[in-house]
């Protein structure tokens, strides 16, 4: 039996990896994954919208200590990776992953993972056991690092249209490469976030003037999508002392400026725009059909819009990650959640006897930044004392 089973080998799967095989024998030590490398979902998201710096802070980043990303990036000094960006000193994808490399390379944690899914969950006498399409893995304690980015939101007029097989995709569907985009004559982009303005540009330097980026609101700027004060007890003593958890998640909704780019990524969208290279609409998808000349009529309150290809970039479904099989723990163990189907936690993200959360299932908990990079490194401040 292993001493503690990570399901989810994401940014927070990873990191809480390297804290905790510092605690345990590696023998002892598991992360379930379905895809064989680290990260893997995370370099293909990246890739999608054409990042090339972080919205995160260099402080924010898979090792515990904060200032591990600044000294490596001094070893790479004249290196083209090794740039940041003001105000916040935010790093480039680049160093931010080749940080990571190193990381999982040097402390050895793809020897850590186990190729395959979640299909059950079975408390035993003395840990869990979770049914993989493998076969199954006991432990005495099991932690739940899974993430949203399996479950991109899908408009149900969207979802309409894809059933009938027009040409929609999800930037973020497990299968989409914007490599592998077929070409176009016009495209709509539809979304209002960083994800979507970073695809916008991406697809715009590559096709100008054939891009139209539909979004429900004008350019919403906030540096980060959440204040910074909630990953320290200015902001997070109140959250904690309120004991409505509904309450809670209506907080947790207000912090986050979902929606928003930061200040640079804004002025880049705008020269696009006044440069012809891409076109900008505002308002709010409603409807759409395929014509049978080929091509598809989108339809908002405001207009029509005629494309040969719509992409999504309309974020993750809110609902609660996991599937059916957490679902069915949930029923069959009786473990608490509340009204929004999230689950409530002690302070050691405790769900259960040996069981725990990171990611998005600790928002309750560790609050608006929970599921952010950061949010790895505060649960692993927690997760780390149970050792």
């Amino acid at each position: 039996m292993l001493d503690c089973l990570i399901i989810g080998g994401g940014i927070h799967g990873t990191a809480l990896s390297y804290v905790l095989s510092k605690r345990l024998p590696p023998e002892r030590l598991r992360v379930l994954d379905p895809y064989e490398e680290p990260l893997a979902r995370w370099d293909a998201m990246t890739e999608n919208v054409g990042m090339t710096f972080l919205r995160s802070p260099h402080v924010h980043h898979l090792h515990p200590d904060p200032f591990a990303l600044a000294t490596f990036a001094r070893t790479r000094d004249g290196q083209p990776d090794a740039h940041f960006i003001p105000v916040f000193s935010r790093p480039s994808l680049a160093l931010f992953h080749n940080f990571s490399k190193q990381l999982i390379t040097r402390h050895r944690l793809r020897d850590l993972r186990v190729t395959g899914r979640a299909r059950g969950l079975t408390r035993l006498e003395n840990g869990w056991r979770v049914e993989t399409e493998h076969g199954a893995l006991d432990a005495r304690r099991v932690i739940l690092a899974i993430g949203a980015t399996e479950q991109p939101l899908w408009p149900d007029w969207a979802e309409t249209l894809r059933a009938a097989g027009a040409p929609i995709n999800h930037i973020f569907d497990p299968d989409f490469r914007r490599s592998q985009l077929p070409a176009w004559s016009k495209l709509v982009l539809i979304g209002g976030g960083l994800s979507a303005a970073q695809t916008a540009l991406a697809l715009a330097a590559q096709q100008p003037g054939s891009v139209t980026l539909l979004m429900r609101h004008p350019l919403r700027i906030f540096s980060f999508d959440s204040d910074p004060c909630w990953v320290v007890p200015i902001c997070l003593k109140d959250f904690h002392t309120e004991a409505d958890f509904d309450r809670r998640r209506a907080i947790i909704r207000q912090a986050r400026h979902s929606g928003s780019v930061p200040a640079e990524i804004a002025e880049e969208i705008r020269a696009a725009a006044a440069r012809g290279h891409l076109d900008i609409q505002i308002g709010e998808a409603q409807s759409a059909e395929q014509q049978p000349q080929g091509y598809l009529c989108l339809r908002t309150a405001t207009g029509t819009l005629k494309a040969d290809r719509i992409l999504l970039a309309t974020g993750f479904d809110p609902a609660r990650p996991g599937g059916a099989w957490l679902d069915q723990a949930i029923t069959d163990y009786d473990l608490p959640v509340a009204a929004c189907g999230y689950p409530v936690i002690a302070p050691a993200l405790r769900w259960s006897d040996g069981l725990y959360v990171s990611g998005p299932l600790a928002e309750l908990e560790i609050g608006p930044a929970a599921r952010n990079i950061i949010g790895a490194r505060l649960a692993g401040e927690r997760l780390r004392a149970i050792f």
